[in-house]
């Protein structure tokens, strides 16, 4: 009998993307299933109020509840440390291990994982954002050494709000960012819709796709010794990082 393996995913409380979307990622892997588990985040903003979602304390007490599920990885299916910091992630990793002795990722780090292995420097960006919001995610990107090579963003705060943009403008966001001839494109939230379209568009584009629901998956499936490239369907990360 092939010995299961399971994915604890941590998830902000108003998204309704990333469950179904990353269900439909691991449909290839009929032995890995993913379980979820939710803490407070209703927007994304710069303000006291919307920072203090991401304390620790609460995002903890979500990760002993997956802990309980015996999961093999615990990844925090969020962007948080792209405008609070890369450091924030590292630290909660550590936090949720040295709690539930379970190894930990995010979708951040993964993404930078990859772009360091691809050897990325000029990196192109779509996200539903606020202007302030995004600015800080490329501030932070450029001091890694990333030079923004295009942006789009929505302007939007409401988390659950993310989850409603059209696919088919997320797309067109994208097409508009690689005429700028970015060495790649991330796709930042893990509440758009957009991830299934990650292969279409690299095929249309010529330029790598990074969507950080995908970027999360891809390292939980690393980390708990599953070949990435039985996942045929969405897109190059899962066959070439």
């Amino acid at each position: 009998m092939t010995k299961r393996v399971l994915l604890g995913m941590l998830t902000p409380s108003s998204n309704t993307a990333l469950e179904p979307i990353t269900t439909a990622m691991l449909g290839e892997l009929p032995e890995v299933s993913a379980h979820f588990s939710r803490f407070k985040v209703t927007e994304i903003a710069l303000s006291n109020k919307a920072l203090a979602q991401f304390d620790n304390s609460e995002i903890l007490r979500a990760a002993e509840l997956l802990a309980h599920a015996k999961v093999d990885v615990i990844g925090w299916n969020g962007t948080s440390s792209g405008w609070l910091g890369f450091e924030a992630d590292v630290r909660l990793c550590e936090q949720i291990t040295a709690a539930t002795g379970i190894p930990a990722t995010t979708s951040m780090l993964a993404l930078n994982e990859i772009l360091e292995h691809q050897k990325v420097k000029r990196l192109g960006y779509v996200t539903p954002y606020l202007d302030d919001v995004q600015a800080k995610i490329l501030e932070n990107y450029e001091k890694l050494g990333f030079a923004c090579q295009g942006e789009r963003h929505l302007g939007l705060q409401d988390n659950f709000s993310f989850s409603e943009v059209p696919v088919v403008q997320l797309e067109d966001m994208t097409r508009d960012v690689a005429k700028e001839k970015p060495d790649a494109i991330t796709i930042i939230c893990t509440n758009l819709r957009v991830a299934p379209s990650a292969a279409k568009l690299e095929r249309e584009t010529g330029i790598p796709v990074y969507d950080t629901i995908a970027t999360v998956v891809w390292k939980c499936l690393k980390m708990a010794g599953v070949d990435t490239k039985r996942v045929t369907q969405w897109g190059s990360l899962f066959q070439q990082v």
